[in-house]
């Protein structure tokens, strides 16, 4: 958990100076998601979803099922409690477009995208959705993406690639 909670600072230190906070997401070690997340908290980043029922997260394969973009936020509209905010993910700006003209997500995941098109989709946006900057976010680029003014950026590698802290106990 000390590892997590450092590797964490790190990714929190490289925002300093942006309004971008960092979170974990749902990967994490089986029977120790609770922990893990609370080291995160520690390390000063903030949590993703605890489990499924906390949020729609529409993923790419759910949007290839749904028939597109504007099916998949138009049944959600139709079926989801107005209690339950809805994230979906995108890898391009033309999906992004699509979405702000649809409607219905509260947050837009930006998948795996180069700094210039993180850009890009914060100037389209203009603040109307809650932008979280997503895939292969590793130390050394969170500082540029956290400067693109995206609101989140999100890392599994804080509770799936943290080391470990070598503590012994000698007498």
């Amino acid at each position: 958990m000390s590892g997590i909670a450092t590797l964490t600072a790190a990714f929190v230190a490289e925002t300093r100076g942006t309004n971008t906070r960092v979170t974990c997401t749902r990967k994490t070690t089986p029977a120790l998601r609770i922990v893990e997340k609370q080291a995160v908290l520690h390390g000063g980043g903030f949590n993703h979803r605890f489990s499924l029922s906390d949020a729609i997260l529409i993923k790419d394969n759910h949007i290839a099922a749904a028939g597109g973009i504007r099916p998949v936020l138009q049944a959600v509209k139709a079926k989801a409690s107005h209690m339950i905010r809805c994230e979906i993910e995108v890898d391009r700006l033309d999906q992004l477009s699509e979405v702000l003209d649809e409607g219905g997500a509260d947050v837009v995941l930006l998948d795996n995208m180069d700094t210039q098109t993180l850009v890009k989709a914060v100037e389209m946006t203009s603040g109307r959705v809650v932008l979280e900057a997503s895939g292969n976010m590793k130390l050394a680029r969170i500082a540029e993406v956290a400067a693109t003014g995206v609101d989140y950026i999100s890392s599994g590698a804080l509770t799936h690639s943290a080391q470990v802290l070598d503590l012994g106990l000698d007498f």
